[in-house]
């Protein structure tokens, strides 16, 4: 794999050099820094970077519409754009959970140890998994519209779907990891992976973050419904 490419956004420099010299430390390239949103759209188009970690709040353009126009911007459209991590001091932001239905991958706050911070920006590179999936979950709970009446809403494909898909999609709604959900369906980790490539194949999504979010918006789980799976 090549080396890990990042933007930094954030309109308070301290947080932007801390971020820099954690990220550094850990191998991976922070090739630019922006203040506010439309620094980071410039800077997302200069040097493509592989994930940017995006402030919400930011003068000007602030962070949310930054990464719709991210995420709009990549070369073959937002499948190819790079990963958006929001961050955040609240981690019950209404933004983040518009910004993951906007097609952030996910995000973190910005007290965030070191540790946690590279391993988040590894793991979102690859698509793979959500970020603090538990929080993620009380998060869309709290924000996530009700199911819409007309037909033609989006995520129409749902019907698509087969039983054990949508079995799924259920259990990536509560929180689950990919080795708790092969664990709870007694599968191998390997055809949940596969399970999940299909649903974001068939809803045309980016990630596990946006299969949360259609999993509330479609009506397939209610708000307010899903025990925590701790």
């Amino acid at each position: 794999m090549s080396a890990l490419r990042v933007v930094v956004a954030d309109d308070q420099a301290l947080v932007r050099i801390g971020f820099r010299l954690i990220l550094e430390s850990e191998g991976i390239e922070v090739v630019a820094e922006a203040e506010d949103g439309e620094q980071a759209v410039a800077a997302v188009r200069r040097t493509r970077p592989d994930v940017v970690l995006m402030d919400i709040r930011m003068p000007g353009l602030d962070g949310l519409e930054a990464t719709r126009r991210i995420l709009a911007d990549g070369p073959g459209g937002a499948e190819h754009a790079p990963r958006v991590i929001m961050l955040t001091t609240f981690d019950l932001d209404h933004y983040v959970y518009a910004a993951m239905a906007a097609g952030a991958s996910g995000f973190l706050l910005k007290d965030v140890t070191p540790e946690h911070l590279a391993a988040a920006v590894r793991l979102v590179r690859t698509g793979d998994a959500l970020l603090a999936p538990a929080i993620t979950r009380r998060l869309v709970e709290r924000f996530a519209r009700p199911a819409a009446p007309d037909p033609a809403a989006p995520h129409r494909e749902l019907a698509t779907l087969t039983p054990r898909e949508l079995e799924v999609m259920t259990l990536l709604a509560r929180g689950l990891s990919n080795a708790e959900l092969a664990a709870r369906l007694q599968l191998s980790e390997a055809t949940v992976k596969t399970h999940v490539a299909r649903i974001l194949g068939k809803l045309g999504l980016r990630d596990r973050a946006q299969v949360v979010v259609a999993a509330y918006e479609t009506g397939l789980v209610s708000v307010g419904s899903v025990p925590d799976p701790r």
